[in-house]
């Protein structure tokens, strides 16, 4: 065994283990702004990018964002609870990502101008309802599948849309036929105009 450690060792030490002998000391990696990529990247991007938009306001497109890592968090809650048996800590979990009258309004009003997401996005919601069922029975192997479900929504949600952030008269214009939201964020943007 040591034997086998010392020419490890001594393979290491001889500069073996890369492609090549460096004499200077590597430059830090460069990151690219955002910014500099061009406007044929941008639409080069965009054309192999087939999934359909969801046109967002930026303050609507963040706030989703912000959503999305909540929902994120409460998803590794649950793991989290169910590694420890904790089954009141799966259903409390499960219950900031669960089916609500106002998160039902949410994605109504997020989902405006982009056809079938609004059913895909409550249908998350009440596919999360059938995790907090099954840890009410301390049905582990149901909390599982539940969670399959739940996250198997997720990805065919993330592999169907993608957020299209536009201006407020895009919003509008795609949005027209869509019933207005009680605290309607289009109101609150900065970028709203009278």
């Amino acid at each position: 065994m040591t034997r086998d450690l010392t020419i490890v060792a001594i393979f290491l030490a001889s500069g073996a283990v890369g492609c090549y002998e460096s004499t200077a000391p590597a430059a830090p990696p460069q990151s690219v702004p955002a910014a500099s990529a061009t406007p044929s990247a941008v639409e080069a991007e965009t054309k192999m990018d087939t999934r359909v938009p969801v046109p967002l306001l930026p303050m609507m497109a963040e706030h989703q964002k912000q959503q999305m890592r909540s929902h994120l968090l409460a998803v590794q809650e649950i793991v989290a609870a169910l590694a420890k048996n904790d089954f009141g800590g799966v259903e409390a979990a499960t219950r900031k990502i669960g089916y609500s009258d106002s998160m039902g309004q949410m994605c109504t009003h997020m989902g405006a101008g982009a056809p079938g997401f609004t059913p895909t996005a409550i249908n998350f919601h009440r596919t999360a309802d059938t995790i907090g069922t099954a840890a009410k029975k301390k049905d582990r192997a149901g909390v599982l599948a539940a969670l399959s479900v739940t996250l198997n929504t997720c990805v065919g949600c993330h592999a169907t849309y993608k957020q299209q952030v536009v201006d407020n008269a895009t919003w509008t214009r795609l949005t027209s036929t869509a019933p207005p939201m009680m605290g309607d964020h289009a109101k609150e943007s900065p970028i709203h105009q009278p």
